[in-house]
């Protein structure tokens, strides 16, 4: 058994969804191993990690719609607004989707399904600088 890790920066624009699925792809291509698990982690608590579809770009368009809809930005439920009024519904939104995902490595291949893509949702509207880690066990 192996263990191979590596990190990416992604710098955001503002609450998005970022395609990541290139960088996984390429890195789990050039890992060496055939057979495995990666593990994706990021290390915030405003920005989250999903599995989407990528082939149809209003897909990511409806997702925002629909979060924007259900965690409004300036909620007055929300007391913690330290960095202003999408401060807390990041969190939120955060807690509502995922930090980690775990992918097979089959044949020396990210086993994504045919139409799934890997992205950085952020959460906050400021440009952030966003840290994945990467982490691949296997053979």
């Amino acid at each position: 058994m192996q263990q191979k890790t590596h990190q990416i920066s992604v710098s955001t624009q503002g609450r998005k969804l970022y395609d990541i699925t290139p960088e996984v792809v390429a890195w789990a291509g050039n890992s060496g191993l055939r057979t495995g698990l990666i593990t994706l982690y990021i290390q915030h608590t405003s920005a989250s990690l999903l599995i989407n579809e990528n082939y149809d770009h209003e897909v990511l368009v409806d997702m925002d719609a629909f979060f924007n809809r259900l965690i409004p930005d300036g909620d007055p439920l929300f007391i913690h607004t330290v960095e202003g009024p999408d401060d807390m519904p990041a969190h939120v939104r955060t807690a509502l989707t995922q930090t980690h995902l775990s992918i097979p490595l089959l044949e020396g291949k990210a086993a994504l399904g045919q139409w799934q893509g890997i992205f950085l949702y952020e959460h906050r509207h400021v440009p952030s600088k966003r840290r994945v880690i990467f982490h691949l066990i296997g053979e």
